[in-house]
């Protein structure tokens, strides 16, 4: 029986399946284990080099997901496909120390927790690997999570940890499939009882980074989701946060536009068409990851976001212009403004999630 499965979410990760299994063989003597990656279709043929390994290894398997992204999602669905009492999640890209996933089991087995996180900033661990620029983000990122969410954990931003499968089982119906945070997710989302266990964050073996500006984007749309209770819905934050972007765009080319002399009804659409197609696909790369639109599909996306956009434009000068005509209201012009637009961000959000990245 298998006793603990370790969860490999990966995306371009192919030099590095070979020797995450060799490492994990070594760390796990003694323990009935299994590794199940969970490939987001990559192209560079991770999925396949897992397959070669599996047909001659039964501990090995591969789920490969086509048509949806992201880390959470992978982790997700990978712990649900198990049938082991116990489940951990390690990068594919060997940073995480796979020699302390013995000391993480024992302290689920004795009953000490229902999760064991990797932690690097407690005595014991090390981030050293990390740039001054990566190690001052990072602690800037876990200083403002625990205020934001009140989380002890001391390296909430670490995707290393270990837990009982059936507290995940409960849990997963109300976890984000969005973003890159999932240990942040699950510890804000049930009342668990939580362990620690230092580790050295190590060098990666093979491959490229995958941390960029799209995941701080979503990290701090799981961070407001988590900081109200979820009552923000993460993929309303990331659309927000693109519309804000959106707006920066509007203005500079409107600017731009008024410069070079043309006439502000000229450079008002200008600028209206280009903060239109930033925003579409801005929406397309992090709002939508899971669902992003390409060729053809793409085309007749953006057309409907327009048509929506513009829908959205004419509620929102309407509900502004009624609440500034309204005797209770009218002294108020900055509410009758801010409400129109949040009328109108909302139809926008709606809309694109129903029809244009509908779920497929």
């Amino acid at each position: 029986m298998t006793e603990l499965s370790v969860i490999v979410p990966t995306y371009k990760e192919r030099g590095n399946v070979a020797e995450m299994v060799r490492r994990l063989d070594a760390a796990l003597q003694g323990i009935a284990w299994e590794a199940i990656y969970v490939d987001d279709n990559s192209p560079d043929g991770t999925a396949d080099a897992v397959k070669q390994i599996a047909a001659r290894d039964p501990r090995v398997r591969c789920l490969k997901r086509v048509g949806r992204r992201g880390l959470a999602g992978a982790c997700i669905e990978g712990m649900l496909s198990s049938a082991a009492p116990f489940v951990a999640v390690i990068d594919a890209d060997l940073q995480h120390d796979e020699k302390v996933l013995p000391q993480m089991l024992a302290r689920l087995r004795g009953g000490e927790a229902d999760l064991v996180a990797g932690t690097r900033y407690v005595e014991g661990g090390s981030a050293a690997s990390f740039s001054q620029a990566r190690s001052t983000l990072s602690r800037l990122a876990t200083r403002l999570t625990r205020l934001l969410t009140g989380t002890e954990l001391t390296d909430p931003m670490s995707g290393f940890f270990m837990m009982r499968r059936d507290r995940f089982d409960a849990i997963a119906p109300r976890l984000s499939p969005q973003g890159f945070k999932i240990l942040l997710d699950i510890a804000g989302s049930e009342k668990l009882r939580i362990a620690e266990q230092p580790y050295i964050f190590g060098e990666r073996f093979a491959g490229e980074s995958k941390f960029n500006a799209q995941i701080g984007l979503e990290f701090l749309g799981l961070l407001a989701a988590k900081a109200t209770g979820d009552l923000l819905d993460p993929r309303l934050v990331y659309f927000a946060l693109v519309g804000s972007i959106g707006v920066v765009v509007h203005l500079v080319m409107l600017w731009a536009a008024l410069t070079s002399e043309m006439s502000f009804l000229t450079a008002q659409i200008a600028a209206t068409l280009v903060a239109m197609t930033s925003n579409f696909l801005l929406n397309n790369e992090i709002t939508y990851r899971d669902r992003r639109l390409k060729g053809a599909g793409a085309v007749k996306g953006f057309i409907l976001f327009g048509l929506f956009a513009s829908i959205g434009a004419i509620a929102n000068v309407d509900i502004a212009e009624w609440l500034y005509d309204s005797p209770a209201t009218g002294t108020f012009w900055w509410a009758a403004g801010a409400a129109g637009a949040i009328m109108s961000a909302f139809w926008n959000y709606a809309m694109s999630t129903l029809f244009v990245w509908r779920a497929r």
